[in-house]
């Protein structure tokens, strides 16, 4: 059974930064495109950011130039690296193995993100 854990979430001012981490446990995960998405309270989860296993990057516009994926096979881990944080980034951060649109794990719990203005 694949286990997805998401930390480093948190509260943050406006401008400021976090850096999110999600660790998956009971799959193979470094031939997997990984993604981090996003559900802001009454809206839908969204990709915000994906990373293939070869570490080619896409963005949605929201975060391009301000957000950072990354990832680091050795230890099953993804990263979100959040930089001028903007009170609509104020969601639940997920993070999934991707193909195409779909994504192939169970969901974890997510890490909250508030973002004060």
């Amino acid at each position: 059974q694949v286990q997805l854990v998401e930390s480093g979430g948190g509260l943050v001012q406006a401008g400021g930064s976090l850096r999110l981490s999600c660790t998956a446990s009971g799959s193979i995960f470094n031939n997997k495109a990984m993604g981090w998405y996003r559900q802001a309270p009454g809206k839908q989860r969204e990709l915000v950011a994906d990373i293939t296993s070869d570490g080619d990057t896409y963005y949605a516009d929201s975060v391009k130039g301000r957000f950072t994926i990354s990832r680091e096979n050795a230890k099953k881990t993804v990263y979100l690296q959040m930089n001028s944080l903007k009170p609509e980034d104020t969601a639940v951060y997920y993070c999934n193995a991707k193909y195409l649109s779909n994504t192939l794990w169970p969901w974890g719990r997510g890490t909250r993100v508030t973002v004060s203005p």
